[in-house]
């Protein structure tokens, strides 16, 4: 497989894009209960999850030839390959499973853990992006 450079930087804007959205809802958000909201910032966090483990799995098949066991084997072997710094790898651990709740647990959803994921994703989305962009201005 061959890392397609233009595919990740496509899906880059979108994680970009997802952060812009994010912080315009938690900035503008009232106290209280805004199905609307909720759904909104659910929605904008699973985007970027979802681009987030996409992207990782890409670079990890086509350029390092290996794949992952788990959506958090992800992060945690992007890490270890250097393409993201140890800082960001701690930071966007938990995002797997948290991606998992979003699609598989809705039932039983933590509003208080959606806040938690919330408040911090923007920057940790724009800082996965800016590592991944870094990174592929290394490749040959």
């Amino acid at each position: 497989m061959v890392l397609r450079g233009d595919s990740v930087r496509e899906r880059l804007v979108k994680l970009e894009e997802a952060a812009s959205g994010l912080e315009r809802i938690l900035a503008t958000r009232t106290s209280g209960v805004d199905l609307r909201d909720d759904w909104a910032i659910e929605r904008g966090l699973q985007l970027g999850a979802e681009v987030v483990l996409d992207v990782g799995n890409h670079i990890l098949s086509a350029h390092f030839g290996v794949g992952a066991r788990d959506y958090e084997d992800i992060i945690s072997r992007l890490g270890d390959f250097g393409v993201l710094p140890a800082e960001l790898r701690e930071r966007l651990r938990g995002l797997g499973g948290f991606r998992n709740i979003l699609v598989h647990g809705y039932l039983s959803l933590d509003r208080e853990r959606v806040a938690r994921f919330a408040e911090h994703a923007p920057n940790d989305f724009r800082a996965f992006s800016a590592a991944i962009r870094a990174w592929m201005t290394t490749l040959p």
